[in-house]
């Protein structure tokens, strides 16, 4: 049994290129959340305009999947579902990141990245990412530590680099497995 799960996990894996086009998707939206807090509103208008940024995750994440060949709905693989629930699961937490909107304003991007980077952490196990493992520990540190000492944009560029590096990470892991979003 075990090596049947392993098996769907690797076809997820491998068909998915190991979710690369949601992970470079976020690139797109953490610097769109960049240009929102670089702007001079108020920051209740730059947190509502954050919240905006993620509907285009979905849209840039599909037309990703057709330009690297990835399997963006993964048919045939009944893992799918698992990965479409861990996704959905961040909607939960959403909640929290609009208790902080209205409650520390200034503190909600800080709070939103904690949220993206912790639900990673079931995406190590799905397809056996050692990346995924990582960042999803080190986002959420990483986050707190430099929203509680700087201001939502510098946060927000940071994130812009820390999800280059880990799309990189997971371009490595896909090469390294034989699933190169490139081939």
């Amino acid at each position: 049994m075990e090596k049947e799960l392993n098996a769907l996990r690797n076809d997820c894996a491998a068909r998915q290129k190991k979710g690369l086009h949601f992970i470079i998707a976020s690139v797109l939206i953490w610097a769109l959340i960049l240009v929102v807090h670089l702007t001079g509103m108020n920051i209740e208008p730059k947190n509502l305009f954050t919240f905006c940024c993620s509907a285009v995750l979905f849209p840039v994440a599909w037309g990703l999947s057709k330009l690297l060949k990835i399997d963006f709905e993964g048919k045939g693989n009944p893992l799918t579902k698992a990965g479409i629930l861990f996704s959905v699961n961040q909607i939960l937490y959403i909640l929290i990141v609009m208790w902080v909107f209205a409650a520390v304003p200034e503190k909600m991007v800080m709070v939103y990245a904690m949220v993206f980077g912790a639900h990673l952490m079931p995406f190590s196990w799905l397809y056996r990412s050692k990346s995924y493992m990582a960042f999803s520990i080190f986002i959420p540190i990483f986050s707190l530590i430099l929203g509680l000492i700087t201001t939502p944009a510098v946060l927000s560029a940071a994130m812009v680099v820390v999800e280059a590096v880990f799309a990189g990470c997971l371009f490595m892991e896909c090469r390294k497995m034989g699933c190169s979003p490139l081939s």
